[in-house]
């Protein structure tokens, strides 16, 4: 159903770019609550990369933007911890990041590619 209505969507004049905003807009608003949740109580870095995945789905920088933002994270845990635990920590981090590409990646499909 989805699939069909976003080919539809897309055929149209203007669904293209109206298709392309509306992802904008959604991922944009996820990368902000995200960004909020770093400093408020919450999954901050979990919240901003399924919105860079978000907004990924549609635009090329949001990708080059992830994946730096996924290098911040990792420099940043090591930094932060001592050498011994640095290792696990970062496996850590390295599965959450896999597991929020694959949930957003997941999400993106189930909405946007039927």
């Amino acid at each position: 159903m989805i699939k069909r209505f976003r080919a539809h969507v897309k055929r149209s004049k203007y669904g293209a770019p109206a298709w392309r905003i509306l992802v904008g807009v959604i991922g944009g608003l996820v990368t902000v609550i995200g960004a909020i949740a770093l400093i408020a109580p919450g999954p901050g870095w979990l919240i901003i990369f399924a919105g860079l995945g978000i907004l990924a789905s549609e635009f090329a920088w949001a990708d080059k933007a992830l994946m730096k933002t996924k290098m911040l994270a990792i420099k940043t845990a090591q930094r932060a911890l001592p050498a011994d635990t640095r290792k696990s920590v970062i496996y850590l981090i390295v599965g959450v990041v896999v597991v929020a590409i694959a949930i957003g990646a997941g999400i993106s499909y189930y909405l946007f590619a039927r």
